[in-house]
């Protein structure tokens, strides 16, 4: 389903989280991510913000991809809430990214 792989969504998250200092590793991160993973990213947040259900992720990613205007990274780390938008996404189609988290804070 998912083009973008939970790891690369906590890395999102967790630089999110801290975007005071972490805006440009957060943007460079984004920016390096194909299109489909980017299409994901924002399909993702958008169900996690509640504009799309799960059920509509199709609908949703083909939003993402014919309304991709902005750069990704832009429109996303304008986004407010995104950590809490994405991590809530991933619990709405069944998935989680607390272990990749976990993992990635503790450096691996």
């Amino acid at each position: 389903m998912l083009n973008v792989t939970v790891q690369k969504v906590a890395n999102v998250i967790l630089m999110a989280r801290e975007l005071g200092r972490a805006e440009g590793e957060l943007r460079a991160f984004i920016d390096r991510l194909t299109e489909e993973e980017q299409a994901d990213m924002v399909a993702l947040m958008w169900i996690g913000r509640g504009s799309f259900e799960a059920e509509e992720w199709g609908e949703a990613r083909a939003t993402a991809v014919a309304e991709a205007t902005t750069p990704t990274a832009d429109y996303l780390i304008g986004t407010p809430h995104l950590s809490d938008h994405l991590e809530s996404g991933l619990e709405a189609l069944g998935l989680s990214a607390v272990e990749e988290e976990d993992e990635l804070i503790r450096g691996g």
